[in-house]
């Protein structure tokens, strides 16, 4: 009879015996094959004898690998009279295994051997597939359990025949994945990785199968008691069912309960915080002491869901975060509303602290503050929150709370001490001061004062009602509204409200002092206005006697920093900087000179209080209100640095709390402050460059590459932004890049694809009789466009830049206004970028790329402003394959920094290595047009 043997050291091992001549039988084609083989290994086989002894014996084997052996096994017959009960017993399990691997119950795994990785095919496991092995360890032959322990030899004869057997069955079918090649061709992995098959195994470990999985259920102490003992209930949960408990009783299922053993042990060595528990009496449940629990909640249940033990807490129970509410007093016997005392107003202040909408007694504090644990019950919940936050928020309670403290002081502990130690979320006041920090409260509404020629809108006349409630109170304040929604008109109405004795300075942009001058006339004309500029301007005394005779004095950046000594003697009700991101420089002469020149209340202007970092907004801020910020060092350690550069949400939360009441900003967007303007319209707009232009651009970029491979520091920021300005010019066009005053085609053919784009553009605009402003960063870019497409379309084209005295620049103005006037205007982004209103045109061209958005949106809405009448088109035009596209892609970044949703900024190109400089700036194959 043919025999079988299972080593786990050599796999199957055939071997015969003799049985009476005459009498062999025939054996199946596949195990008379398998005896042809040479007898060369020798099995151990243990023999009954008389007196139920047992001998071995070696005996001559045939040894099959587990590929040949499962091959054999799965044609071995369940009967047959010259096989033997142990060979047949081996293909049973190999039956067996091929039955679980039909129905789909296995995973891959990946083991090392000679050196290398090899993915093999395993059972999913399971408590069937357990049960299954149960029942062939009893039904073992004696002969076989001689090998060693059943169940150990039956998993070593599972592990080994169920690779071959899957293989055997999927054949091989065309496959993609290495991982998945390699499992079916049976070769090795040669990407495979230790974490790779540890993966595997956990993935394997997660299936559950048919099997039910563990539920540890916890349940609140009847006791209520910090020491009182907590019930961690032992579940099982069938697929689709809810948690049972299991209770050990001769009821419950046998399978079950050592199901619920096993799965507890296993959960046990997950988290072994669970062991040397006590147990309720008559159940597998856990009892836990409240520090256990606190545990449970912050590593355990982690650690027990990764095992796959699902863990559920008490419904009712609530984890909930600190957080703080400040409260400000104003003293009742300070009529603070009719003195204009500024940040030296006096309040009284407490810190508050909360668990959710809870704010917490001075008892309730000291409990959490001195609790041995996370978790206590508070008002009949219980809590769960960080006790060492709460013992830090209780102590800054105690310690921060004032009478009679300056509002400056309190502004200031808030941004130059330690933060609170939890998240600022409410400020409640009283008083003026409620109506300065609640941002639900509004100021007293101000009638439109008679000697306004104007119709506020609704959110101008909350606007003005802001401005004289900060005005009365001497607060320095910033209107941030969008460009274009009349802070102007604002401002003038706040003066002709106030009608002061005492005059105003106005600081402005050159550019659009005659602005200030017109709006003045048009809509309050009862205002005195004393346009102080020009070489023949007013000084010594012929200047004080001008001042004395005006309301408002309206004056440029450069002339106030140069005649900043005698404004500074004078007495100003307000000094008022429009466009005041001009000082967001704080080292800056002019910022230095607009903080020397004293007066009773102070306004800065802008539509982007925030251009590309955050000191700035401190800068602007510094000025209506010195001091308020702290030092430029401080700021950029407690905000610019934690906003910036790690995007910390409690950072921008204090932030946003301090300096809000003092700001004042709407944008175009919110359909509630304007509803009647037009859309606008944007779109990037792409051309392709001309041969001349590849070619030049193509030297640049290896001119540049070549020059930073020896430098560093300052030389090679340098050389990087130097090709950057190079390629824009390249990008315009060759004469641009050239300066050599050649043409602008050559043989009648353009040699820049962007201007051939412009003149398409300008020609549908023209067609449609409407207007349109064309934006350059370059002035001598400007010089050779502007007359070129003069002459192309037959109209004028001014050039509105730095270099345009004021006069002029206003009759520009005018004249493109008007409604004979020029179709196109040319401007330089910054002489004609702010201030401006030029409705007349609906189209805005931005021929080249300027690396803040905040600037080309300035531009923009010198057509996209209130006037504007119809759809505004803003194409923002750039070269395909360019340094300009890729740019492009960065320019979006910096938007949020003017919410103070500040992310991490631009990446500065000067700061990227070689390797990135080359991928940003190398030339696309698509780059060159026809």
């Amino acid at each position: 009879m043919l025999h079988g043997l299972w080593s786990p050291n050599s796999g199957l091992l055939l071997w015969d015996d003799e049985i009476s001549a005459g009498n062999e039988p025939e054996l199946p084609a596949a195990h008379a094959r398998a005896l042809t083989k040479s007898f060369r290994a020798s099995a151990t086989v243990t023999f009954p004898s008389a007196g139920g002894e047992t001998k071995k014996a070696k005996i001559p084997a045939i040894a099959l690998a587990p590929s040949n052996a499962a091959a054999l096994l799965l044609r071995t017959p369940s009967s047959h009279a010259g096989i033997s009960g142990d060979l047949r017993y081996l293909g049973h399990v190999a039956h067996g295994i091929e039955a679980w691997a039909k129905a789909g119950r296995v995973v891959p795994s990946l083991i090392r051997a000679d050196g290398q990785w090899w993915p093999r095919w395993k059972l999913v496991g399971g408590e069937r597939q357990r049960a299954w092995i149960s029942e062939l360890a009893v039904m073992m032959p004696s002969v076989l359990r001689s090998e060693g322990r059943p169940k150990q030899l039956l998993g070593n004869i599972v592990d080994e025949l169920t690779d071959p057997i899957v293989r055997s069955i999927l054949g091989k079918p065309g496959t993609e994945h290495p991982m998945w090649t390699a499992l079916v061709h049976d070769e090795p992995y040669t990407t495979g990785t230790q974490e790779t098959a540890t993966l595997l195994d956990k993935w394997r470990a997660s299936l559950t199968v048919d099997e039910p999985s563990l539920v540890l259920r916890l349940l609140e102490p009847d006791d209520e008691e910090d020491e009182a003992l907590w019930t961690l209930q032992v579940c099982l949960r069938a697929d689709g069912e809810a948690p049972v408990p299991v209770p050990m009783n001769r009821r419950v299922d046998a399978t079950l309960l050592s199901t619920a053993v096993r799965k507890l042990g296993e959960a046990v060595t997950a988290y072994p915080r669970l062991r040397d528990l006590p147990s309720n009496e008559g159940t597998l449940d856990l009892l836990l002491p409240t520090s256990v629990v606190i545990d449970l909640v912050e590593h355990g249940a982690k650690a027990l869901q990764s095992a796959g033990v699902a863990v559920l807490l008490p419904r009712a129970w609530t984890r909930l975060d600190p957080s703080m509410r400040l409260r400000v007093d104003v003293p009742v016997t300070k009529a603070a509303e009719n003195r204009a005392v500024g940040m030296n107003e006096l309040v009284s202040y407490d810190w508050q602290l909360q668990l959710g909408d809870m704010v917490l007694t001075e008892a309730e504090m000291n409990r959490l503050a001195v609790s041995k644990g996370d978790l206590v019950k508070l008002r009949g919940k219980w809590v769960m929150a960080d006790g060492g936050q709460l013992a830090r928020a209780a102590r800054y309670v105690a310690e921060h709370h004032g009478d009679g403290t300056t509002l400056g002081k309190l502004v200031r502990e808030m941004t130059l001490e330690e933060p609170p130690p939890a998240p600022v979320e409410d400020i409640q006041a009283t008083g003026w001061a409620a109506t300065l920090l609640d941002p639900g409260a509004s100021p007293e509404e101000i009638p439109t004062p008679d000697g306004v020629d104007a119709v506020l809108r609704p959110y101008q006349r909350r606007g003005l009602d802001w401005l004289v409630f900060m005005s009365r109170l001497g607060l320095g304040a910033v209107l941030a509204d969008d460009m274009g929604l009349g802070k102007t008109l604002q401002v003038l109405s706040l003066l002709a409200h106030e009608q002061s004795p005492t005059p105003t300075l106005l600081v402005a942009p050159m550019s659009v002092v005659g602005n200030w001058q017109r709006e003045a006339a048009k809509f309050t004309p009862a205002l005195r206005v004393l346009v102080h500029h020009g070489p023949a301007r007013d000084k010594g005394d012929d200047l004080d006697k001008a001042i004395s005779e005006h309301d408002l004095v309206v004056t440029t950046y450069a002339l106030m920093a140069k005649d900043r000594a005698q404004l500074a003697e004078k007495t100003w009700r307000r000094v008022v900087l429009d466009e005041a991101q001009h000082i967001k420089n704080s080292a800056t002469s002019q910022a230095r000179a607009a903080l020397a020149i004293p007066a009773e209340h102070k306004l800065a202007l802008t539509g982007t209080p925030v251009e590309n970092r955050l000191d700035e907004l401190r800068s602007i801020l510094d000025f209506a209100n010195p001091g308020m910020l702290g030092r430029p060092s401080d700021f950029r350690k407690r905000f610019s640095v934690p906003i910036e550069r790690e995007g910390d949400e409690g950072a921008v939360t204090r932030l946003r709390a301090i300096t809000s009441p003092f700001i004042l900003r709407r944008v175009k967007t919110d359909p509630s402050v304007i509803s009647d303007l037009p859309e606008k319209n944007e779109m990037t707009v792409r051309s392709n460059l001309t041969a001349e232009q590849a070619a030049l651009y193509k030297a640049v970029v290896d001119e540049m590459l070549e020059q930073i491979a020896d430098k560093k520091g300052m030389k090679r920021k340098g050389a990087v932004l130097s090709a950057l300005t190079r390629l824009k010019q390249v990008c315009n066009h060759p004469a641009h890049f050239l300066s050599d005053g050649s043409p602008v085609l050559k043989r009648g053919q353009h040699r820049s694809g962007k201007i051939g784009l412009v003149e398409d553009i300008l020609d549908s605009v023209l067609g449609d009789n409407e207007k349109a402003l064309l934006f350059t960063q370059f002035r001598e870019f400007g010089d050779i466009v502007a007359p070129y497409l003069a002459e192309r379309f037959g109209t004028e084209v001014p050039f509105l830049h730095g270099g345009v005295t004021k006069s002029k620049r206003d009759r520009m103005v005018e004249r493109f206004q008007s409604d004979d006037g020029p179709p196109i205007m040319m401007l330089s982004l910054k002489a004609g970028g702010t201030g401006l209103n030029l409705t007349a045109a609906n189209h805005v061209v931005h021929l080249d790329r300027w690396w803040n958005p905040a600037v080309e949106n300035q531009a923009t809405d010198r057509a996209f402003r209130i006037g504007q009448r119809k759809n505004v088109q803003v194409r923002k035009l750039l070269c395909v394959g360019t340094v300009e596209e890729r740019i492009d892609g960065m320019l979006s970044s910096k938007q949020d920094l003017a919410d103070l949703a500040v992310g991490t900024g631009e990446n500065w190109v000067t700061e990227m290595d070689t390797a990135e400089l080359r991928e940003l700036f190398r030339l696309g194959e698509d780059a060159v047009g026809e």
